[in-house]
């Protein structure tokens, strides 16, 4: 049963730097790996550009790792493949959202089993704004790719896989900020997403 379900431990594997300016439409196909995601590896991730992807492995368990875009956004719709490679169905995986720094920003979580969460960050504990983590059939689960989609509109946040919104919330907390994508374990290591043909454009 997942619900209540936290992450025990964060472990940063990157630094965010200083966003560019707003400008939309824009896109990433992972291609070019000097197109300016910030990505790192340590002992416990592995996280990077590879092959056309933007490829996450998170090697221990109880950890998060991400990619920030090092942009700066407001108001906007946001999508991108995300496909379960390898690892543990118990994962959670998704994309982060209007961050303010590495400890303030919301998360769009989805799972290999099917279920979904909408999180806050708020520099010192997750705050969770859609509930439990909820099952949806519209989620792909196991080695699947899932479409996501975030649309963000002043203090509204809509959030959907697969064309199916899930989730729909409020929070005024966070008005602008990067774009990030992230992979965590719980209790077993070896989660790997790979993401791709990722877009930002007007809501």
């Amino acid at each position: 049963m997942r619900a209540g379900k936290q992450l025990l431990v964060v472990a940063l594997v990157v630094l965010l730097v200083a966003c560019g300016g707003e400008q939309l439409p824009w896109s990433d196909d992972f291609s070019d790996p000097a197109s300016g995601w910030q990505a790192e590896t340590d002992a416990s991730a592995e996280v990077g550009y590879y092959e056309g992807v933007m490829r996450l492995l998170v090697k221990a368990p109880n950890r998060l790792a991400w990619a920030s875009a090092s942009r700066e956004f407001s108001d906007f719709r946001l999508s991108v493949e995300a496909t379960q490679v390898a690892g543990p169905d118990d994962n959670e995986y998704g994309v982060l959202v209007r961050m303010k720094d590495a400890g303030h920003f919301y998360c769009f979580s989805i799972s290999g089993d099917g279920y979904y969460q909408v999180r806050k960050h708020d520099g010192e504990e997750w705050v969770v704004l859609s509930g439990d983590w909820t099952q949806s059939d519209a989620i792909q689960t196991g080695a699947a790719t899932n479409l996501l989609e975030v649309v963000c509109q002043g203090a509204a946040m809509a959030f959907s896989v697969n064309g199916v919104q899930l989730a729909q919330v409020e929070d005024s907390s966070y008005p602008r900020g990067d774009v990030g994508l992230y992979v965590g374990s719980f209790f077993e290591p070896g989660v790997e997403i790979h993401f791709d043909n990722l877009s930002v454009m007007k809501p």
